[in-house]
């Protein structure tokens, strides 16, 4: 029989036909096997479920914190100091359970938000977003005191209140028109005040608030009041445009007034300067001409002072008498009468005296002459 298997052996030589192998039973599975895969089966579900599923936060040992949020973690239900990074981490299951906290920028809707006015009207908020942060330094103590929903104490319950709060201070014109522009920073600051007294790992970025849904009959009188507000606006603008287009034809006018005045200055200068020219060119013409009847004046009286001096000269008795002669003898006519004779004694009588003047003359001249030597 063979040792391994406990089949007797094949005949030798002849080779006889085999004889069927009994089939041996199958070995005994005990507890033990059972205990293994139970094992294998229970950590691959650990592993496996998805990391949003509550159970895997109680169960599960390996887990992911994703980018922008931080991994905190309680045991017993108590908060531990362990804050963990973004990527993949351990924990005890069943004892340690763990929850993702967002810290980059988040966005909170506060939706319906019923409030009354000063004057008692109620209106409606549809929505109001608040942009905030939580810091990573501050995440183990705003959680230990408001718990992983610390928005909702801060930022839900806070706009609500803060919102109620303004709307009972002010009428419905100031909430809807006059003062709507304000409410976001009123509201941020309000929030960020309390944040940084109470909470001061919430960082408030900003908060948008929309129109508020007020009564039908109010909105349209608020219609109808913009509409006239729109038209007296338009008048406005319209006497505006009209104003300065009358300040711009004024302007022009002034500006063409100017300008015909300047060139008025101009051709006024022009002809001053032409006058001024020709009132130049008169006085040199005339000092011109005054130099030269001057020179020709002087020329004249040189002219007869020369000839009185040669007329001087030539008066002499016997010139005298010669030209008298002449005078005479030139004359043709005849006179009759008692008076010739008186005429030619008179003439006589002139020629004796002018004989006398030249013989006074001659001897003045002599006298001079022996004065002189």
């Amino acid at each position: 029989m063979d040792p391994v298997n406990g089949t007797p052996p094949s005949p030798p030589v002849a080779h006889p036909r085999p004889q069927p192998q009994p089939q041996r039973p199958p070995p005994d599975q005990g507890p033990g096997f059972l205990t293994v895969l139970f094992s294998f089966v229970a950590i691959a579900l650990f592993i496996l479920i998805p990391s949003t599923s509550t159970i895997k936060n109680s169960f599960s040992i390996l887990h992911q914190v994703p980018e922008g949020h931080v991994g905190v973690y309680w045991r017993g239900g108590a908060l531990l100091k362990t804050i963990t990074d973004p990527g993949f981490h351990l924990k005890m299951p069943l004892v340690t359970q763990y929850e993702p906290v967002q810290v980059t920028l988040q966005t909170d809707q506060v939706r319906d938000i019923p409030c009354g006015t000063k004057g008692g009207v109620m209106i409606n908020f549809e929505k109001i977003e608040v942009v905030n942060r939580l810091h990573k330094d501050y995440v183990y103590e705003t959680l230990l005191n408001y718990g992983v929903q610390y928005d909702h104490t801060w930022i839900y319950d806070k706009i609500h209140h803060e919102i109620n709060q303004f709307c009972s201070s002010h009428s419905l014109q100031q909430v809807y028109i006059d003062v709507f522009d304000q409410i976001d920073e009123k509201m941020k600051d309000a929030l960020q005040g309390d944040c940084t007294r109470y909470a001061p790992g919430i960082e408030i970025i900003s908060v948008r608030v929309t129109k508020p849904a007020i009564p039908e009959s109010i909105r349209r009188n608020f219609e109808q009041m913009e509409e006239e507000r729109t038209k007296v606006l338009i008048a406005i603008e319209k006497q505006k445009v009209a104003e300065k287009e009358a300040d711009t034809k004024k302007k022009m006018a002034i500006s063409e007034a100017e300008k015909n005045a300047n060139v008025s200055k101009i051709l006024m200068e022009q002809k001053l300067m032409e006058k001024d020219s020709s009132r130049r060119q008169q006085e040199i013409e005339n000092q011109m001409y005054l130099a030269r009847e001057k020179s020709l004046a002087d020329a004249d009286f040189y002219r007869l002072l020369k000839e009185a001096e040669a007329n001087k000269l030539k008066l002499t008795p016997q010139f005298l008498e010669l030209k008298f002669i002449e005078a005479i003898a030139g004359n043709t006519k005849i006179f009759f009468g008692d008076k010739v004779p008186n005429m030619v004694l008179d003439q006589r009588l002139l020629g004796n005296f002018l004989q006398n003047v030249s013989k006074e003359v001659s001897r003045v001249a002599s006298r001079d002459g022996y004065s002189d030597t």
